[in-house]
């Protein structure tokens, strides 16, 4: 199968069109611009020197990767798409980072795991484009057909004379030749990659190592103040007072002053807060603002948030469970009678936390205000959205705002939001100066867009023969009416919906006055770990192996529909087949593993990859907990596009999941987060990880899909379910410590 079958052709339609210009020096410049719709048949701006591909006169082609990198490694990799089908030497390759600009560039986000299913075809789209000019160019030049000629490692070659010239000889003469049109273009049978497939470094790694300043906390601009800002401990309090007079006299502040906000409240915040009230104080350096900070003293009106918290709705979730359900979300079949009529039915109540993101590098931006405009430099996984807020509250065109997108220490979803953005370009507005905000540690952990927490209450049942036949969940959660909060919610098709004949999916909720959104595998990273151990506890109640009796229940779903299947559903042939690779790698079945020690199962689909772990646990009698090994295998389509990224990628959400897993909650006292900082919200350390995580990959004949989420989920059930296994104890409640448990 070709990559143009294999792919699925996203995002490829009429609002992409190539433009090529020459640059200083004899280059070519060739980059994709998107218009929309109502623009389609006007004429595009004139390009910039800040596109897609550069290649000057001595041979250096410079890419530009479009997308936020926050560590996902998707600045080396949108690069390695182009470079493949321009069949460039990536010796010679320099990779630039694209400013915000949805005018040249189409979708500039970090999320998701969707730079690779939105990005796989264009770029190499724009390789493949600009790859055929300079055979064209080298056609002219010796005046033979391009039927005769082919390229390697940034050179044009004429098989049969063997000449040949180089990308940058061509270059200028090439700039000078229509585009072809994008859809036209021949792209590479994948058995001819040279660069995808092939592991490459991180092109910021060296920066990193020697500790360069490249990430967005180390941006500085001439002239900038130093900017702290103190909002109240309880979502969307306000100001009454505050000793503002003293702190402008000490050392260095500049500026002292209450934000009033621009908040939108209620029950449920929907996407970005806004602007939230507070007090701003600017200083000669981040020092002297936070200094002044601990000597600030502020009356809050703390509002509705302050009478809720973590005991208040663990005990509402327990009456709401013994209601009717406020809404169904799903229903197949009769799940009643079904577990009325079993051979056994099984109940269990799970419970989870709301989690901060805690990411390294806290939430900063620098802004600069002048003349109603105004620039940012920011790490926004959603740039655009970010520039939206900033708009609506500085009551300025988004035109008026310039972006640029800095490396980000980190995401994880936290920077999907922008309210350290929207605050940084407030103080600058108010102040007249350029602003660097600095949030601290602290500030991170208590105004946070947190996972949310949840209750699960689930009935179960097989009959005689072992089946499941039965399952009900009533699901316990936020929001308001018919509105979850953001990333509360659970989908209706949710696993194993379609595949238990008697089915039923029903939601209440609570209302929350804190803010929550996207954490890595949003929602998947909760419900991964309800799912598989529930299931797990019914294998057990139906006397059968935890792999055997999910195997059964896949076999038991819908037909599989092949290629024909949505990449946003659920395909159980793919989830078959790595769970059977993860089982044959871990020896699952075959092993005698000493007392106190056993191998745990979990699999889950998330943002459209499948992934099935083992993990090797073992418990002593202090319930101590060592993860001693886990085997990971995932689908994520025909192609590995960095190797050693991608296994990177696995590993990190593995790790990641553990951290989730063992220690990490976020609980309200009064409507304020108790946890300050990683102490109390601690992740794993070096010494805890396992000592192996073994990749896997089963390559299977879709197009590929992302790797940023779908690995983390399924560690926490089979971790889990390997601690059931070896002592007996169901973990019901996360996290691990809250049932009794500690890392060796």
């Amino acid at each position: 199968m070709n990559a143009a079958a294999a792919s699925n052709t996203s995002g490829m339609d009429r609002r992409f069109f190539l433009r090529a210009a020459s640059i200083a020096g004899g280059g070519m410049l060739l980059g994709v611009f998107w218009r929309n719709d109502s623009q389609a048949q006007t004429a595009a701006a004139e390009p910039k020197p800040s596109t897609f591909i550069r290649i000057s006169a001595d041979g250096v082609t410079t890419i530009v990767a479009k997308d936020p990198e926050l560590g996902q490694g998707v600045k080396t990799m949108l690069p390695m798409l182009i470079a493949e089908e321009l069949d460039a030497d990536w010796k010679s390759v320099r990779i630039e980072q694209a400013d915000f600009d949805d005018k040249k560039y189409a979708g500039q986000f970090a999320g998701g795991s969707m730079a690779t299913p939105t990005n796989w075809e264009p770029m190499r789209r724009v390789g493949a484009a600009a790859r055929q000019m300079l055979i064209a160019a080298a056609a002219q030049n010796w005046k033979v057909s391009e039927a005769e000629l082919s390229t390697a490692s940034g050179r044009v070659i004429h098989r049969e004379t063997k000449r040949s010239l180089s990308y940058g000889e061509l270059a200028a003469r090439a700039a000078e030749l229509t585009p072809p049109d994008l859809k036209t273009v021949r792209l590479k049978d994948p058995k001819d990659y040279r660069i995808i497939g092939v592991t490459h470094r991180g092109c910021d790694v060296r920066d990193i190592v020697t500790a360069k300043p490249i990430f967005c906390i180390d941006f500085t601009t001439p002239g900038m103040l130093h900017a702290v800002f103190e909002k109240c401990p309880v979502f969307n309090g306000k100001v009454k007072s505050a000793n503002l007079d003293e702190i402008r006299k000490m050392p260095g502040v500049r500026h002292a002053f209450v934000v009033e906000g621009k908040v939108n409240v209620g029950p449920v915040v929907e996407g970005e807060a806004g602007l939230e009230p507070g007090v701003a104080i600017v200083a000669d350096n981040w020092w002297l603002a936070q200094s002044a900070r601990r000597k600030l003293q502020v009356t809050w009106d703390e509002g509705q948030g302050a009478s809720q918290s973590s005991e208040g709705f663990a005990k509402r979730a327990e009456e709401l469970s013994k209601q009717k359900p406020e809404r169904t979300l799903r229903q197949d079949g009769d799940p009643d009678k079904a577990l009325q009529d079993s051979a056994k039915v099984v109940e269990a109540a799970y419970t989870y936390p709301f989690i901060s993101h805690a990411q390294l590098e806290p939430e900063n931006c620098n802004a600069h205000y002048q003349d109603g405009r105004i620039e940012i430099w920011t790490n926004s996984q959603v740039p655009a959205r970010g520039r939206g807020v900033v708009s609506k509250t500085l009551d300025i065109p988004e035109s008026s705002i310039t972006i640029h997108m800095l490396r980000g220490g980190g995401g994880f979803g936290r920077r999907l939001t922008n309210d350290y953005m929207v605050e940084a370009a407030w103080i600058s507005k108010v102040t007249g100066a350029p602003i660097k905000l600095l949030w601290t540690r602290e500030d991170d952990m208590h105004h946070d867009y947190y996972r949310p927490g949840g209750f699960q209450f689930l009935k179960g049942a097989v009959d005689s023969s072992g089946k499941l036949v039965a399952w009900r969940n009533h699901l316990v959660s936020y929001g308001s009416g018919d509105k979850f909060a953001s990333a509360a919610g659970m989908r209706p098709n949710e696993f194993p919906a379609q595949f238990v004949p008697n089915f039923a999916l029903h939601a209440s909720v609570m209302p929350l006055w804190l803010k929550t959104g996207a954490l890595r595998a949003p929602g998947s990273n909760a419900y991964a770990w309800v799912i598989q151990s529930f299931l797990d506890e019914l294998a057990h109640a139906a006397g059968k192996d935890p792999l055997e009796f999910r195997l059964a229940l896949l076999n038991g779903g819908p037909p599989p529909a092949g290629l024909k299947t949505p990449p946003s559903e659920f395909n159980a042939e793919r989830m078959r087949g790595v769970l059977e690779l993860v089982a044959e790698k871990s020896n699952w079945g075959k092993t005698t593993l000493p007392k106190g020690s056993a191998l745990g199962l979990g699999f889950h689909f998330s943002h459209m990859g499948y992934f099935a772990e083992v993990a090797q646990v073992s418990v002593d009698a202090a319930n101590k907990v060592k993860v001693h090994k886990v085997w990971l295998a995932g689908d994520i389509g025909s192609q590995i596009i960095n190797p050693g990224a991608a296994e990177n990628l696995a590993q990190g959400g593995v790790i990641d999941g553990l951290s989730e897993l063992m220690g990490q909650e976020i609980t309200l006292e009064r409507g304020r987060v108790v946890q300050n900082n990683y102490p109390q919200h601690p992740m794993v350390r070096l010494t805890q990880a396992p000592p192996v995580i073994e990749v896997h990959w089963k390559k299977t004949m879709y197009s590929p899909t992302g790797l940023g989420e779908p690995a983390l989920p399924p560690i926490l059930p089979a971790v889990c379910n390997a601690i059931f296994s070896a002592t007996g104890k169901r973990v019901r409640t996360l996290p691990l410590s809250k049932s009794g448990f500690s890392w060796a």
